[in-house]
C-alpha cells in the first residue's frame, strides 16, 4: 500500500494544526457557526443527533494493522469503543467530542490517516473494488492511479467549493464491483486495441433523491490524460452547477439537464485547453506511485491444498464459510477472505475496538499485515494461503467475524439511521436486526441464495437502497416512522435501481413484507434460479399482490363493514 513521504507528513499535519486553530477560534467566538460549518465539514467532523460524528479517510480501501489498532485505539480513547465502517470504505466515529477531534487527527497522522475531504462541497474519498490487486477478472489495478487521484484531489484549490460534494469511483475488472455506474465520475480501466491502458469514463451517476445511472462521455481515454480530462468535467460542473438549490446541485442534474451530447461538447472544448499540459500523467510519475502497490512475498504452493480440502470434506460449518467469505485470488494456492461485519444482532458495519485490534493480528498473521474495507461494509484480508484458510476460520469465529453470510439476504448494507444521523427520517438499525432475526436460520439462507437487501434512512441512500435486489427506505408519514420498498436493483455491470411497490410500511410490518416477497420468489424460482432471475422473469406484480392482499382484504371488509345493517 501507498506509504507517506515526508510531504504528506508535513501535509497532514498542518491542516491538523490549520483545523486547532480554527476549533480554538470558533470556541471563542471568533468563527460563527455558519464561517465554521464548511471548515468543520472539510475535515470530517458532523454535528449529528446525539454527539458529533468524525469521519476518517479510507482511501481505496487500504488499511494496515498498524492504522486498525490507531483506529481500535480512538474507538477507546476518544469514543465508545466501537466504530462504524461506511459504503465509501470509511471509518466513522460517533460519540466523539468536539474539542477532541484535533487530538484524534493529530494522532492519526501518525500513522498516515486522515479526515481530509471526507465531507463537504469537494472531491471526497476515491472509491473500487475491494479485490483490487488481487482479482483473477482483474484487467488493471485500479490502485496506483486510485493514488495519484487522491494526490491530485486532495487540497485541490479550483475544486475546493463545489456546487455539492462530488464522488469519483475506479474499477479495473471485467464485472464491476465498484458501482461506478452511481458515482459523479465513474472510471473502467480498460486496454484499448494496441494494448494499451485506457478509460471509459462516465459522469452524472448517482443515489440520493434522484437516482441516475451514469452515462458515457468518453468510450477509451488515453490514461496520462486522466487527470486533464476531470479538470475539464470539474470545471464545466463548476460553472453550470447549481448552487441556488442543494436538491438539484450534484453533477447528475447538470447532465440531464444539458443532455450527454451538450454536456460532452463542453468537457472537450475545456480540455483542448488542458490536454497534453502540465496535468498530463507520465510514465515516470506512474511508475513511482506503483512501486508502493508491488506484490508481496507469495509462495510457490500447490493450486489445491490436501489440508483445506479435508477440512472442507469432513466439517460443513468450515465448508459453508468458505462457500460464501473465502473469494478468488489471481494467485494459486490464496484466496482472499471476508471478514464478516453482520453478526446477528449487531448494526451493520460496526466494529468494536477489541474486533478491530483481533483483525490487525488476523491480518498480520494472515495476510501481510494488510485489510481491506469494503462498501458492503465487511473487512477484506486479501492474501491469505488456502493451506491456512481452517486456522483462519476458528480465530475468526472466535471474535464473531466469521458469519457465512456474505452475499447473502442478512449481509446488509446499513447507513446508521435515525439512531445517529440528524438526516434520517427513519432508524436504520433496528429494521436491520428485525430482519436479521426473522432470517436466522443459515440453511434457509443458503437455499434463498444471492439475495441484497439494503437500508437506508432517509432519501440521501447512504444505505444504496436503490441498488438493492430487496431496498428498503426510511420515509417520514405524518411524524411517524415508515418504510418504503424497491425490487430489482442491482450492483455490478449491469447495475440499475429497483422500483418502488406500492405504499411504505410500519417497522412492524417490515420484516412481514421482506417474508411475503421471499415466498413469491420461492414459490416462482425456476431451478437455480436467482432471487434476480426469478424477478426479471415474472415482473414486479406478483411480489405487489402477495405483500398488498392482506391490506386489500381489509380494506374490502371495513367497507362491508359499512355498509352491513
Amino acid at each position: 500500500m501507498y506509504r507517506y513521504d515526508n510531504y504528506d507528513f508535513a501535509l497532514v499535519r498542518e491542516r491538523v494544526a490549520q483545523f486547532r486553530d480554527q476549533l480554538a477560534r470558533w470556541q471563542s467566538g471568533a468563527l460563527s457557526d455558519d464561517e465554521f460549518r464548511p471548515l468543520r465539514l472539510q475535515n470530517g467532523l458532523y454535528v449529528q443527533r446525539h454527539a458529533p460524528m468524525l469521519r476518517i479517510a479510507v482511501p481505496y480501501a487500504m488499511l494496515s494493522s498498524a492504522q486498525l489498532r490507531a483506529l481500535a485505539h480512538v474507538a477507546r480513547t476518544w469514543d465508545r469503543g466501537y466504530g462504524h465502517f461506511t459504503t465509501r470504505h470509511n471509518m466513522q466515529f460517533n460519540w466523539p467530542r468536539i474539542e477532541d477531534c484535533p487530538d484524534i487527527l493529530d494522532y492519526l497522522s501518525q500513522f498516515e490517516m486522515h479526515a481530509i475531504q471526507t465531507s463537504g462541497n469537494c472531491i471526497r474519498n476515491v472509491t473500487t473494488d475491494q479485490f483490487a490487486g488481487i482479482a483473477p477478472d482483474e484487467l488493471i489495478d485500479p490502485r496506483p492511479l486510485a493514488e495519484i487521484l487522491r494526490q491530485w484531489s486532495t487540497f485541490h484549490p479550483e475544486f475546493a467549493f463545489l456546487p455539492r460534494k462530488f464522488k469519483i469511483a475506479i474499477s479495473g475488472t471485467r464485472e464491476d464491483r465498484a458501482l461506478t455506474w452511481f458515482h459523479d465520475v465513474g472510471l473502467h480501466l480498460n486496454l484499448d486495441a494496441q494494448g494499451k491502458p485506457c478509460f471509459r469514463v462516465i459522469v452524472g451517476g448517482g443515489l440520493g433523491r434522484t437516482p441516475i445511472r451514469g452515462e458515457v462521455v468518453r468510450e477509451s481515454l488515453p490514461w496520462e490524460h486522466i487527470l486533464t480530462y476531470l479538470e475539464a468535467i470539474l470545471r464545466v460542473y463548476n460553472l453550470h452547477g447549481r448552487r441556488d438549490n442543494l436538491y438539484k446541485a450534484r453533477i447528475k442534474i447538470l447532465v440531464q439537464a444539458l443532455g450527454i451530447e451538450e454536456f460532452s461538447r463542453q468537457v472537450e472544448a475545456e480540455w483542448a485547453h488542458l490536454k497534453d499540459g502540465p496535468g498530463t500523467l507520465t510514465q515516470a510519475e506512474y511508475d513511482r506511485v506503483q512501486a508502493h502497490f508491488g506484490a508481496p512475498a507469495y509462495r510457490t504452493l500447490p493450486a489445491e491444498d490436501p489440508d483445506f480440502l479435508r477440512h472442507k470434506a469432513e466439517d460443513k460449518a468450515f465448508a459453508r464459510w468458505v462457500s460464501r467469505c473465502v473469494h478468488p485470488h489471481r494467485v494459486q494456492g490464496y484466496a482472499a477472505v471476508t471478514l464478516s461485519l453482520k453478526a446477528p444482532g449487531q448494526a451493520p458495519g460496526d466494529i468494536t475496538a477489541e474486533q478491530m485490534e483481533a483483525a490487525a493480528r488476523l491480518a498480520d498473521a494472515f495476510s501481510f499485515g494488510e485489510a481491506r474495507s469494503s462498501h458492503e461494509q465487511n473487512l477484506i484480508l486479501a492474501d491469505v494461503e488456502q493451506g491456512r484458510l481452517h486456522e483462519l476460520w476458528l480465530a475468526a469465529k472466535a471474535l464473531n467475524l466469521a458469519t457465512p453470510s456474505v452475499g447473502l439476504l442478512t449481509d446488509m448494507i446499513c447507513c446508521p439511521g435515525g439512531d445517529f444521523c440528524d438526516l434520517a427520517n427513519a432508524k436504520s438499525i433496528p429494521i436491520a436486526n428485525a430482519i436479521q432475526a426473522r432470517f436466522s436460520d443459515l440453511d434457509y439462507l443458503f437455499d434463498l441464495g444471492d439475495l441484497d437487501l439494503n437500508i437506508s434512512g432517509c432519501m440521501n441512500a447512504c444505505g444504496h437502497h436503490h441498488v438493492g435486489h430487496i431496498g428498503i427506505l426510511g420515509v417520514d408519514k405524518n411524524d411517524a416512522e415508515f418504510y418504503q420498498i424497491t425490487l430489482g436493483g442491482r450492483q455490478g455491470s449491469d447495475a440499475r435501481t429497483g422500483k418502488v411497490i406500492g405504499p411504505s410500511f410500519s417497522a412492524a410490518e417490515v420484516p412481514d413484507a421482506v417474508e411475503k416477497i421471499i415466498n413469491v420468489y420461492l414459490a416462482h424460482r425456476h431451478q437455480e434460479e436467482t432471487f434476480l432471475d426469478t424477478f426479471d422473469r415474472i415482473g414486479p406484480e406478483p411480489f405487489k399482490n402477495k405483500v398488498y392482499e392482506d391490506r386489500a382484504h381489509g380494506k374490502a371488509k371495513s367497507r362491508n363493514e359499512e355498509v352491513t345493517p
